[in-house]
């Protein structure tokens, strides 16, 4: 049995804008501040850790992140179904079609790992044609700054749903960023990068993933045999 657990920005799909203006939104509303949010580089991160960074020169700690992320997240949650209209996110090539399958599959549990809170996921996922219920088990940004404890967690709830464990290479953790390879390697998993996000392919390489993909097309075939 394989836990196969995907990122969703730059891996599943694309959403063009609506994060970040959502995020400006439930921040100002929420905390008051933006700080450099129009530059800051949101790659791999998780919201709990794009908040500290960005609030970080107004005096908030992580852990004062943490007291008010579960309003935060409610906040952007509204604010982006309030705007997703003005937006689209699109399903990434083959992303779609690899999914269903793997679902379909006997052999495989399937689950996210994603820096997303857990409801603006279930909307970018809703907007590119994806459903929440396809995926088993989940960690998100707003549970931990660190990506590793998400996946870690992805783990441990997929361990917990089962009644059996996943070690090693039963778990494939796929992503788009050098912080998703990162977050595989901490917990022995195998990591699948992609370079359908943001991160430059050579970068991807550098950090020596376990395969290294250009989409999503050849995962089949390449690391499930």
């Amino acid at each position: 049995m394989k836990l196969i657990l995907f990122d969703i920005d730059g891996t599943l799909l694309i959403s063009r804008g609506i994060g970040r203006e959502a995020k400006r939104r439930a921040m100002l509303e929420t905390f008051g501040q933006v700080g450099d949010l129009d530059q800051h580089v949101f790659g791999g991160k998780t919201d709990w850790q794009i908040l500290a960074d960005l609030l970080a020169p107004f005096g908030k700690s992580p852990a004062d992140i943490g007291r008010e992320m579960a309003t935060y997240e409610r906040v952007m949650a509204r604010h982006m179904r309030e705007i997703q209209d003005a937006y689209r996110a699109d399903a990434l090539p083959h992303a779609m079609e690899l999914v269903r399958t793997l679902r379909d599959r006997h052999d495989t549990i399937v689950g996210l790992v994603s820096g997303n809170t857990s409801m603006t996921a279930a909307i970018k996922l809703e907007m590119a044609g994806f459903k929440r219920d396809w995926f088993t088990v989940g960690a998100f940004g707003n549970e931990a700054a660190e990506r590793e404890k998400l996946t870690r967690l992805a783990v441990e709830r997929a361990e917990t749903n089962t009644a059996r464990s996943f070690d090693g290479d039963d778990v494939i953790v796929i992503g788009d960023t050098l912080a998703d390879i990162d977050a595989a390697r901490a917990i022995d998993a195998l990591a699948v990068a992609v370079s359908t996000g943001y991160t430059a392919r050579g970068q991807l390489r550098d950090r020596q993933p376990d395969f290294l993909l250009d989409d999503l097309s050849s995962f089949l075939t390449e690391v499930m045999v």
